[in-house]
């Protein structure tokens, strides 16, 4: 009942062996990673773990074929190749870490557990882009969402910790360098931030989040830019990047925070945006479910950054969230709730085990739950 979890994102990979109770038996971070299989530290690993049972790997964007966690051959291989244009930082990653994986370990069992899956029962309300008809049916356009595993895992866990009434109603909050939410109504996504690409919703990184279209094509009409320039701009110079206008041009947050306690302007404009939208898509996830009973904060961000859950929640009275200062200052690891004591809205910070989930899900592709 060991399991790999391959987890390859943007500029890094993970893995991690996991033994029947989800604990940890082995792991390896490579960070930066080029993107190879032949990586000589990764075929170490893949080709010293005793007793696998079977692999899962985590892959950004499934489509709309790929809808739960399927076993892997050369025709999910195809499929997943086929989407790298709308996950263009991710699915060659994820490529390359399948194929070391099976490089190493031919007769292994192997699941590709997707991002999107756990948003692709959407209502078609949340779904559906209001676009000419013609274009929805020849591209299939819609609103996939992503960062499916962590909004799956978080929900759960607080169903774990909280029981099944007070998580009926649960926005999950996975904040990094990549953001989004989630409505989560009973266990099942029925909204989220984050659309036909990753660059829908929040203000992430380096990622816009929410953006009038007319200025996209006023800018490649009338301002004079290429559409290079501009889709460079929006994926890896906008965000926090862009607002913040620090020397390095950082996205992140602990070094914008740091910037904006030493008294810059832009820096302080960046988080105050941030704050702003985030409020904002808490409360429509949120009208989208009717009412709220539990907000989770969890991701990089989320889970370590007290005072961005201390000024998300400031804005939130309305809805019934109210958050313990000295609870959230406390929450500095662990799965912790951080409400304070008359909330009507129980707020927790969990820790992000995408890896729980894969695994979760790689046993009950193949039987093994």
């Amino acid at each position: 009942m060991r399991i790999l979890v391959v987890n390859a994102g943007s500029s890094s990979l993970k893995l991690s062996v996991l033994g029947p109770a989800d604990e940890i038996l082995a792991d390896l971070a490579i960070d930066p990673w080029d993107g190879g299989p032949g990586h000589a530290g990764l075929r170490q690993f893949l080709r010293g773990q005793p007793g696998l049972a079977a692999a899962g790997h985590r892959v950004v964007h499934g489509g709309s074929r790929l809808t739960t966690a399927t076993v892997i051959d050369d025709q999910v291989i195809a499929a997943i190749a086929g989407l790298t244009g709308l996950a263009p930082l991710h699915q060659p990653r994820a490529l390359a870490a399948i194929a070391a994986a099976r490089a190493a370990l031919p007769a292994l069992p192997q699941v590709a557990c997707f991002d999107t899956a756990f948003h692709a029962a959407l209502p078609p309300a949340a779904a559906r882009y209001a676009l000419p008809a013609d274009w929805t049916g020849r591209f299939g356009l819609r609103r996939y969402g992503f960062h499916g595993l962590s909004h799956a895992y978080a929900s759960r866990r607080c169903a774990q910790l909280l029981g099944a009434q007070a998580t009926r109603r649960v926005v999950t909050c996975h904040l990094g360098a990549g953001s989004s939410l989630a409505a989560v109504h009973h266990g099942a996504s029925v909204d989220t931030t984050m659309g036909f690409t990753p660059l829908e919703g929040l203000v992430m990184a380096t990622r816009c989040g929410n953006l009038d279209p007319g200025l996209l094509t006023w800018l490649l009409q009338h301002g004079g830019l290429s559409l290079d320039e501009v889709s460079r701009g929006i994926q890896h110079a906008a965000g926090l990047a862009g607002l913040a206008a620090l020397p390095d041009g950082s996205g992140d947050m602990r070094q914008v925070r740091a910037a904006a306690d030493a008294g810059s302007a832009t820096a302080r404009l960046a988080i105050d945006v941030h704050t702003h939208r985030l409020r904002q898509q808490i409360a429509a996830m949120a009208a989208a479910m009717n009412g709220l009973d539990t907000l989770v904060f969890t991701g990089g961000i989320g889970e370590h950054q007290p005072q961005v859950r201390a000024e998300a929640a400031a804005g939130l009275g309305f809805l019934g969230v109210a958050i313990d200062p000295a609870r959230n200052n406390a929450a500095a690891s662990g799965d912790t709730e951080i409400s304070a004591a008359s909330a009507k809205v129980r707020t927790l910070a969990i820790t992000a085990r995408e890896d729980i989930e894969i695994a979760r899900q790689v046993r009950a592709t193949l039987g093994m739950a």
